[in-house]
């Protein structure tokens, strides 16, 4: 049975409120890193979740551990204060961030290479074009 859980953990990222998602399943990890700018009330992160939770693009999976815990009130609200006090976000988190980044990156050169590529193309065959125009006039 495939077991899937998320998780949402905003802060502060000097100049800005940022929202780090964190989804687990099948043992793999996958993040996705959102600023929000000005710090977010409760409804409005509710709101941005139920609009654009599709529309989030997660880092390539990365393997974890999912630590199975108990229902314990006491020691859930335990690990939730522990989790507030200590700000930001985990190192797997931060390696599938990094690996998204990385590859946003080479998807990035490849396009602008592409696109500087067909923009020489372009003016090679616009010269062309004009140098015919010339020498047909004659």
């Amino acid at each position: 049975m495939e077991e899937q859980s998320g998780k949402l953990t905003v802060f502060f990222e000097a100049p800005f409120w940022v929202g780090v998602f964190e989804r687990i399943s099948d043992g793999k990890l996958s993040v996705c890193k959102v600023t929000f700018g000005a710090e977010p009330k409760d409804y409005e992160i509710y709101d941005f979740i139920l609009k654009n939770y599709v529309r989030l693009r997660f880092s390539p999976a990365v393997s974890t551990e999912v630590k199975q815990t108990g229902h314990n009130p006491k020691r859930v609200q335990r690990e939730i204060r522990k989790q507030v006090q200590s700000t930001g976000i985990g190192t797997k988190a931060q390696q599938a961030l990094k690996l998204q980044q990385e590859q946003m990156k080479t998807e990035r050169r490849t396009t602008s290479r592409i696109r500087r590529e067909e923009e020489k193309q372009r003016q090679f065959e616009l010269k062309q074009q004009k140098k015919k125009e010339k020498h047909r006039g004659r």
